[in-house]
């Protein structure tokens, strides 16, 4: 009889209860990590570990980790001594609200969250796994970057991870979640994907770090300043979403989840809405001002007609001209476009138009109808705008509407002037549908501006020049801005009681539901940049 044969001690390939005893030891080595202390130092920056984060994200108990025993091959460096579980980086699968999500989530405790060959390799896995399955994928995000004692190596996995956001992109959500520092070509990922919450305080994105800026420009400047969550919700426009704490970060991803698609080629969950669909918004007759010169609080329309007055928010605190909000009208998800009269009268700049085409364009990769309210005076004059390129990136919008396929409804409350009139979703461009409400005025410029050429040479020869623009002012009015004059001449399908608009897009969008559009035949378009 050979050894093999005998039964053997435990631990040894012929003792099973050994070998699974085994397993057993080295998941748990797995799940605690490198140390308690390590741990410690984590709760002690105010952050989570990677598995809490996780817990915190999927249903619970629906966690199915890969690759979990992956080790690093390098030598070097004193890393041959040093091969930790993970790798340093956490993957696999779960479900949010029953539904399947793909996570992957950087563990700082080990080498800082540093991406080596092994590392990236495992995250290459479960991208390709997600695109595959058709589901989102969410990236918790607290790595120092590439792991330099591996060298180009490294690098070169965060070309893996580049190419792969391409891939994805428009086909599954791609939501980055930063926890913790992301620098150099490391947050180029990020800026791939769909959508990218910070943490304030614990967060921070940047190509160089304040080191780098201060020894190239002198500049003196905080790693919170250079590129914390309030700097990319705010300026930069980098972060969609930003928070107090990474506990009501995540429940807002999940949030969010919950009103994205698996895939592009799914529609939205719906939920049965006990909101009824007829309701009345007698309230919208006060919200709204009749004056086109008083301001008012876009986001109390948009409450007043959703769904209990539930939405979300993109971009909320960059470049607030424009509002931009995922919401449910009738249980059905829809994406809703407006402008904010409350900031800067509602004008479109170059900001804006950027936001608003980013969002235009996810909502039709991801088939989620559009709503766009529209109360806009024009575009934004002044020459840091034109030199800025407002042409170029207003275009921008123009296009991402120009080449939606998805359902598209507007509404005019009040003001829709000039160019910017064309580029919000105008029937001219391909609207579905164009509603306005008795409030409305669509000319080319207000009537004030309007009357100043046309009627230039009466006024200056006038004898109260005052007087009579005054006069031309009013006939303008009255000839071309009156509410019906572009019902009468089919621009909008209807004018509409504002009590009845929740009702009036509902019915609309019901109508609209398998709508079905062909592009022409093309590798892609080239959209301005």
């Amino acid at each position: 009889m050979t050894v093999l044969d005998t039964p053997g001690a435990p631990g040894e390939p012929t003792d099973p209860r050994g070998r699974v005893a085994e397993l057993h030891a080295l998941r748990e080595q797995a799940v605690q990590g490198p140390s308690e202390r390590a741990t410690q130092a984590q709760h002690a920056k105010g952050k989570l570990t990677a598995r809490e984060r996780i817990e915190l994200l999927l249903d619970p108990g629906s966690f199915q980790e890969v690759e979990q025993l992956r080790r690093h091959r390098a030598t070097g460096f004193g890393l041959e001594n040093k091969k930790p579980y993970t790798d340093g980086v956490i993957t696999g699968w779960g479900t949010v609200e029953g539904r399947t999500v793909f996570v992957y989530a950087h563990d700082f405790r080990i080498f800082g969250g540093a991406l080596g060959e092994a590392h990236a390799t495992k995250i290459h896995k479960i991208m390709d796994m997600a695109i595959s399955a058709g589901a989102p994928l969410v990236s918790l995000n607290d790595g120092a970057g590439a792991r330099i004692q591996e060298g180009v190596s490294a690098l070169a996995g965060y070309g893996g991870i580049f190419q792969r956001n391409t891939r994805a992109s428009g086909v599954i959500p791609q939501i980055s979640v930063m926890l913790g520092p992301c620098a150099g070509g490391a947050a180029y990922s990020p800026a791939l994907t769909d959508f990218v919450f910070m943490v304030r305080e614990t967060s921070q994105m940047f190509i160089t770090g304040p080191d780098v800026v201060r020894a190239v420009t002198g500049e003196e400047i905080t790693q919170n300043g250079l590129g914390g969550a309030d700097v990319h919700a705010e300026t930069s426009g980098v972060a969609h979403f930003a928070y107090d704490d990474e506990e009501t970060c995540i429940a807002e991803v999940r949030y969010l989840i919950s009103l994205l698609p698996s895939n592009n080629r799914e529609n939205p969950p719906t939920v049965v809405s006990e909101d009824p669909a007829d309701r009345r918004g007698d309230v919208l007759l006060d919200l709204v001002p009749a004056d086109g010169n008083r301001p008012y609080d876009m986001r109390k329309v948009i409450e007043e007609l959703v769904d209990d007055g539930d939405y979300l928010e993109i971009h909320e605190r960059w470049a607030t001209n424009i509002l931009c909000a995922l919401a449910r009208l009738d249980g059905q998800v829809v994406g809703i476009v407006a402008n904010q009269p409350q900031s800067l009268a509602g004008v479109l700049d170059i900001e804006a138009s950027e936001k608003a085409a980013r969002f235009v364009q996810m909502c039709d990769a991801f088939n989620i109808p559009i709503v766009t309210l529209l109360d806009v005076p024009g575009f934004l004059p002044g020459v840091d705008q034109e030199h800025g390129g407002i042409i170029r990136h207003g275009a921008k919008l123009l296009y991402a509407y120009c080449n939606a396929t998805v359902p598209r409804i507007s509404l005019i409350l009040r003001k829709a002037y000039g160019g910017a009139y064309i580029v919000m979703d105008s029937q001219s461009i391909g609207a579905d549908l164009t509603y306005a409400w008795p409030t409305n005025e669509i000319a080319v410029m207000g009537a004030e501006g309007a009357a100043n050429v046309i009627f230039r040479k009466q006024i200056a020869e006038a004898e109260d020049p005052e007087a009579m623009r005054a006069r031309m002012v009013k006939e303008y009015k009255a000839e071309l801005m009156h509410p019906y004059y572009a019902a009468e001449r089919g621009l909008v399908d209807d004018v509409i009681d504002p009590a009845e608009t929740r009702q009036v897009l509902i019915s609309s969008l019901a109508m609209l539901r398998n709508k079905h559009a062909d592009l022409p035949s093309r590798k892609h378009g080239n959209p301005p940049q």
